[in-house]
């Protein structure tokens, strides 16, 4: 009876154990997650003040050559990593948009200050061009437990909230852009060779005719509901992607195309 009254007492320390491992986990995550939430808090206002402010000051131009609207201008001296600002009105979507050619994830797990921090950033694939009228623009963000960055994308899944959220925003720093939905659905980053499922990962950046096409035509076979929009070859398509959990590396996919 002794060993066994022993081995109890092991296994209900190393349930406490657990338990409060488990608890600092959460606390820290919430903690990281309120931290950042208050750092773009931060941007979001220096971004509002700017735009709201008489004074434009001297012009910035980025090495593509455009040239950075007023609002923008504050956070690209900041950061000149900077490529946009997407915004999902009635969702907690209102982050600034990355993009490293060179170092394609460098964001997936840092901040705006370059610093690490698990909830990363939304960015731009390196592929992509914003400024290429045929180009599929595909942005990455988490899906955060703590419903920050692209979490609230799922809210996509449903036909409900697709009514009352039919456009959004992704303004570049050089202008305004608003896009509209065109379909949302599930998928998955698949392991195989197998060629029977339709990869929406592989269509980032130029599209020739024949690709858009063909990519269109598989986003709406897809779509949790049909939104009767069909894009026409020379219309920027913008794609958004978070992970799901619905499978094995799932993923849960918005694509909307620009409007004019």
């Amino acid at each position: 009876m002794g060993k066994k009254k022993w081995l109890m007492n092991v296994v209900v320390i190393a349930c406490i154990l657990v338990f409060v491992a488990s608890g600092l986990y959460l606390l820290r995550y919430y903690m990281n997650a309120r931290q950042a939430k208050s750092e773009l808090e931060e941007l979001v206002e220096l971004k509002n003040e700017s735009e709201a402010s008489e004074d434009d000051g001297e012009d910035i131009v980025t090495p593509s050559g455009g040239k950075v609207m007023k609002k923008y201008k504050k956070l690209y001296k900041k950061n000149p990593d900077l490529i946009g600002w997407v915004e999902v009105k009635g969702t907690p979507i209102d982050y600034p948009v990355m993009q490293t050619k060179n170092d394609p994830e460098y964001y997936l797990h840092r901040n705006f200050k370059k610093e690490e921090d698990i909830n990363g950033l939304p960015f731009l694939d390196a592929k992509c061009d914003v400024q290429d009228a045929n180009s599929n623009l595909m942005l990455y963000g988490h899906h955060m437990k703590s419903g920050m960055m692209f979490a609230h994308l799922m809210d996509y899944q449903t036909e409900d909230f697709y009514k009352k959220h039919k456009t959004f925003y992704f303004d570049t720093l050089f202008e305004k852009r608003e896009y509209e939905v065109v379909a949302a659905f599930y998928s998955q980053i698949y392991k195989d060779n197998n060629q029977d499922v339709f990869k929406y990962y592989n269509y980032p950046g130029h599209l020739s005719e024949k690709q858009f096409e063909k990519y269109v035509k598989n986003i709406r076979k897809l779509s949790q509901y049909d939104t009767k929009i069909i894009p026409q070859y020379g219309e920027q398509l913008l794609t958004m992607v978070t992970c799901a959990y619905q499978t094995e590396e799932g993923r849960f996919v918005v694509v909307a195309r620009r409007k004019k």
